[in-house]
């Protein structure tokens, strides 16, 4: 064969001689570079590499959780909002949803996928370092649990070798559980449990394919993708993880279309919603837990069991709210929330309202708009939300006032008026108003003293204040029972008639002359006490008190847990010019309802750990102890017979009328120029206090009285507490009680005459009085009282009533 190959060329030899060489040089360097790399590594990183403590004992920062006495959730607190889901019980879609757009080869690889990772050099070399990433499951918790986020190659390498450590030391499961529980997924969510109560309100196995994909495309960049944020692109960060499970075949393609499709649901506040309306007893709990436990508190899982009942929280606040509202309404229209100026270039102007009313707190079912046109017929507005709403006919009648031309500036409704609406029912839109009134109401066990239900405030998101255990308000004629309780310890009976005329009283107004006076003014002569109570007469109850000494009556209002400080010392005390909470009122109530003892009002049942064991217990005694009782049964059931009439026939009488049942008790108060409003009573075993006032204490108005602000809240929430509670039997009569005129007395103080009445020697003529037409000075008891033949009670419509400045009911 004749060989035909060329010589070669000198040029071609000096070439190879350089080549050569070069090759030589570059191998080295190649492997001078590697071997600085794992020297690096061996002797400068691998011994800096953190102890894997994070992750093989993992202790997640769970926040501290409250919940109702039924096990609903009301609150929760701490920075990171997690729960913490085992592997084994997170939805296995859920799990391929994350893989399918995080790590799809998370199984099959170790720590690092050398198949991404090759890409993401390329990519890398392309546009820098940082433009391309190619990070496992694995490296992502060694980043998250270890390292910064920062972009350089000593972190990368770091990353690199706690990735082996940590796929060493764990499972591939492990690992993902680690992660799935960890990440960061926007508005304060940490793992994928808390995501999808926080965006969709639901737990991990209630969520749709396409809810799935949402939370799976979070990971990668929480604020971009944020769908409460973010809308549009969250939506297209879904349809990319929806793809990759279809490319996958994790999802068929029904599925996929479907998922497509779906509508999603977002919960747009971005926060918790919880299962019931209990922000003020959510908080009271942590103060009692932080209190103990300090920071800790809101990292270690720490569960709080209150005693609220889901129920009765339910309807104690719908109570509050619907009857503030009606309250406010009544009292008309006080013109916008606030104005703004309306840009004319549109989006300019989108952007203006979305800033205005953005800021706006939010409360239920009151929903921030700004006026964008108004005529005298109607009056277009924008929502919160985006929604163009038109205001027309009964919609406008609430704030008819703002849209007359004669209307001030101040209670006009005129375009970049901000203002509230609200939709009922049957999707009809109105003009309305955030309240300005405060209100309060809180039920216990008459028995144990547990809370049932408290409502601090008309809303939270308004004010933090809670009026129930804060406020220190005047009790006005609520006091009362308290006065006659005192009364009858002194052998006085419900039948012991008390002069009803007017009273001057030389000295004890700073001085000067006090001249107590009725309600309306109006003086029956000689009454019973019972109906002195029961119609909440002020003269009699003055005359009751000087009867049985101030000093007597205010030593003797202590056992009922009222702040004797906070309680004059002169006769005002009758009338309610100390001051108590709502709170004191209930526990002071109680002692009515259960017989004479005092119960000391507890909110909080058990204290969990993150394992469910119990730290702390309250457990109520089964039976009442000598120690609690403060009232000899005997008052407590006298007590208690003359609150029911207050309720059959007295000031009180609507509840009966309202309720359909005669076993309930209570009284009603209102103080001077009507600046406070309550009804505090009782049935079934649930003692409910209910108060209206403004903060800076101006009055309610001329015809508000305890009756017409509070009694309504009573009576809708009792509706709900006593809906399966059968009436109780009338209280038999105990031992060392007998009647004497047709009324129950102490046995040892029956036959007594100076008992028998108050001031009658200081009767004026008898054609002096004024009593009510067609009936006698003296009234008999009510059919129906206890200790006579049962019988309907007969409800009397109030008067009406003008409200003298110095009168407290």
């Amino acid at each position: 064969m004749t060989n035909t190959r060329k010589p070669a060329t000198p040029r071609a030899r000096r070439q190879r001689g350089f080549l050569i060489p070069a090759l030589a040089i570059l191998a080295a360097v190649i492997v001078l570079f590697i071997a600085g790399v794992a020297g690096y590594i061996v002797f400068r990183v691998l011994p800096n590499v953190p102890a894997l403590d994070a992750v093989t004992d993992y202790r997640p920062k769970i926040p501290l959780r409250v919940y109702t006495a039924d096990n609903v959730l009301i609150g929760e607190f701490g920075e990171e909002h997690r729960d913490f889901v085992p592997i084994k019980k997170i939805p296995d879609l859920m799990k391929k949803s994350l893989l399918a757009i995080e790590d799809a080869r998370f199984y099959e690889h170790g720590a690092i996928d050398w198949k991404r990772a090759m890409g993401a050099v390329g990519s890398n070399l392309r546009g820098g370092f940082g433009s391309g990433g190619a990070s496992t499951i694995t490296m992502q918790v060694a980043r998250n649990f270890f390292l910064s986020r920062e972009k350089r190659l000593s972190r990368k390498i770091n990353e690199v070798a706690l990735a082996y450590k940590i796929e060493a030391a764990l499972s591939k499961d492990e690992i993902l559980e680690l992660y799935m529980n960890q990440i960061y997924l926007g508005q304060r969510a940490y793992g994928f449990s808390s995501a999808a109560r926080i965006y969709f309100n639901k737990t991990l196995d209630q969520l749709s394919v396409a809810e799935m994909a949402m939370l799976a495309g979070l990971p990668q960049n929480p604020a971009r993708h944020n769908p409460v944020a973010n809308p549009k692109r969250a939506r297209e960060r879904q349809h990319a993880v929806l793809g990759r499970m279809r490319a996958l075949n994790y999802i068929t393609e029904e599925q996929y279309q479907k998922a497509l499709a779906e509508p999603l649901r977002v919960n747009q506040r971005g926060v918790q919603d919880y299962g019931t309306h209990a922000e003020y007893v959510a908080e009271l709990a942590r103060q009692a837990v932080y209190s103990q436990f300090k920071e800790d508190a809101y990292t270690k899982g720490i569960r709080v069991y209150t005693t609220i009942l889901k129920p009765e929280q339910d309807a104690a606040y719908a109570s509050v709210r619907r009857n503030v509202i009606t309250y406010d309404q009544r009292h008309g229209w006080r013109g916008p929330e606030d104005r703004m100026d309306l840009p004319s270039d549109p989006a300019e102007r989108e952007d203006a309202i979305n800033d205005a009313l953005g800021k706006r707190p939010v409360s239920e079912g009151l929903i921030p708009a700004v006026v964008l046109s108004a005529t005298g017929k109607t009056v277009r507005v924008e929502t919160v939300d985006g929604d163009m709403v038109d205001l027309t006919g009964a919609g406008l009648k609430f704030a008819q006032a703002g849209l007359s031309s004669s209307a001030k500036e101040s209670m006009r409704l005129s375009p970049g008026a901000i203002i509230r609406v609200a939709k009922d029912a049957k999707d009809h839109w109105s003009v309305t108003q955030v309240p300005q009134v405060a209100a309060a109401f809180v039920a216990i066990d008459a028995d144990t003293g547990a809370y049932h239900a408290m409502v601090g405030g008309f809303d939270y998101n308004f004010q933090k204040f809670n009026h129930v255990t804060q406020a220190w308000r005047q009790p006005g004629s609520g006091m009362k029972p308290f006065i006659y309780s005192a009364a009858v310890d002194k052998g006085y009976s419900p039948g012991t008639l008390i002069l009803d005329a007017p009273l001057d009283m030389p000295g004890e107004d700073a001085g000067r002359t006090w001249s107590p006076q009725n309600d309306d003014n109006k003086y029956d002569g000689p009454i019973t006490m019972r109906r002195a109570l029961a119609e909440s007469k002020n003269v009699p109850s003055v005359r009751l008190l000087r009867a049985i000494t101030v000093p007597y009556a205010h030593e003797f209002v202590g056992r009922f847990g009222f702040d004797l400080a906070r309680q004059p010392q002169n006769y005002t005390l009758a009338l309610g010019t100390g001051a108590a909470t709502p709170l004191q009122m209930a526990g002071a109530y109680a002692v009515f309802a259960n017989g004479g003892y005092r119960v000391r009002p507890y909110l909080i049942a058990r204290i969990e750990d993150a394992d469910g064991k119990i730290i702390q217990q309250t457990k109520p005694a089964a039976e009442h102890t000598d120690e609690q009782r403060v009232l000899d049964p005997r008052n407590a059931f006298i007590t208690d017979s003359m609150l029911r009439d207050v309720t059959r026939y007295g000031t009180g009488a609507e509840a009966t009328k309202a309720l359909g049942r005669t076993d309930i008790a209570g009284k009603t108060g209102t103080t001077s120029d009507a600046k406070d409003g309550w009804f505090s009573g009782y049935g079934g075993n649930v003692v409910a206090v209910a108060w209206m006032g403004y903060d800076d204490s101006k009055s309610l108005g001329g015809r508000e009285f305890g009756a017409t602000v509070a009694l309504p809240i009573w009576i809708d929430y009792m509706r709900v507490a006593l809906a399966n509670k059968p009436p109780q039997e009338e209280r038999l009569a105990p031992d060392g009680v007998v009647r004497e005129n047709d009324d129950w007395v102490y046995a040892e103080f029956a036959e007594t005459p100076a008992l028998g009445s108050i001031d009658l020697d200081q009767a004026p003529d008898p054609n002096a009085v004024q009593p009510i037409e067609g009936e006698p000075l003296v009234r008999p008891i009510p059919p129906g009282a206890p200790g006579t033949t049962p019988a309907q009670p007969q409800p009397q419509p109030q008067p009406q009533r003008q409200q003298p400045s110095n009168t407290l009911f």
